[in-house]
């Protein structure tokens, strides 16, 4: 059932009981792309899925990715009613919820980042610039290809020609100028000297074949992450809830459980 939050600008479906599990989707998705994963976790968790801002019925805001982390960071304080949240970002969602982690400290008891990191190399960045230059000249269409390219590789795209369809739909749904300031800011985006800032536990995963943000960035983010520890999915790129939603499940599934063990444990001694 969708809900509004944070003063009526941010639209979220929320299903199931338990502890809290908000999941933040990808810039080159929406919120869809957990429609595969989100049974299964409504089984243990109370699962709240939002349109991040500037997608679907989400407003949108300036200020860049600090921005976007603010508005969310409001957005989970009233959609948990105060409980400790569990949030799961894929992609850009990840470095929204890594952002909100870091400006927000306490707004998560644990966090799970799928395909993202704290910075990209000079190559990476130049794609997000030449990304944001084509879809303001162009349009989105002129980029799909090489946004489902991001997404998943290309032998995964002739065996599911369907789910492209289905995905490129999507992505051709997306806001223009909310696409171009996301890319601008992931472009020039550095949160490396704010991880200590990150002290909750942290389950970093990624795509072996992930073109978008390659496995080096989620291992780099390991790596400085005060408590992390990497999984690799192996035959998976950018967006594995979609992908792969199986073996997704199954490499969280232990994190997110140990997570809303603590939540209830935490509540009673309340």
């Amino acid at each position: 059932m969708d809900q509004l939050f944070a003063d009526g600008t941010v639209n979220a479906s929320v299903s199931g009981n338990g502890s809290p599990l908000v999941l933040f989707h990808s810039l080159l998705s929406d919120r869809s792309s957990f429609d595969r994963i989100v049974p299964a976790l409504t089984k243990s968790f109370r699962v709240i899925v939002p349109e991040l801002p500037g997608f679907g019925a989400s407003h949108a805001v300036e200020g860049g990715l600090a921005a976007v982390a603010d508005r969310m960071a409001e957005f989970v304080r009233e959609a948990t009613t105060g409980e400790n949240a569990l949030v799961l970002g894929n992609g850009y969602g990840g470095f929204v919820a890594l952002q909100m982690a870091i400006r927000h400290p306490g707004i998560a008891a644990r966090l799970v980042l799928a395909d993202c990191g704290a910075a990209f190399s000079e190559p990476g960045r130049e794609a997000f610039r030449n990304m944001a230059a084509a879809a303001r000249g162009k349009g989105l269409a002129a980029i799909t290809p090489v946004a489902m390219r991001r997404l998943f590789a290309p032998d995964y795209q002739e065996a599911h020609p369907e789910l492209m369809r289905e995905r490129e739909t999507a992505f051709l749904q997306t806001d223009v100028d909310v696409f171009h300031a996301a890319c601008m800011s992931l472009a020039g985006l550095d949160l490396r000297p704010d991880l200590s800032k990150v002290t909750v536990p942290v389950l970093v995963m990624v795509g072996d074949q992930d073109e978008a943000t390659p496995p080096p960035m989620s291992e780099e983010l390991r790596e400085l992450l005060p408590i992390a520890r990497l999984h690799v999915l192996k035959g998976c790129a950018h967006v594995p809830p979609l992908q792969a939603p199986k073996a997704f499940l199954e490499a969280i599934g232990a994190f997110l459980r140990d997570g809303a063990t603590l939540n209830a444990e935490t509540g009673a001694a309340r």
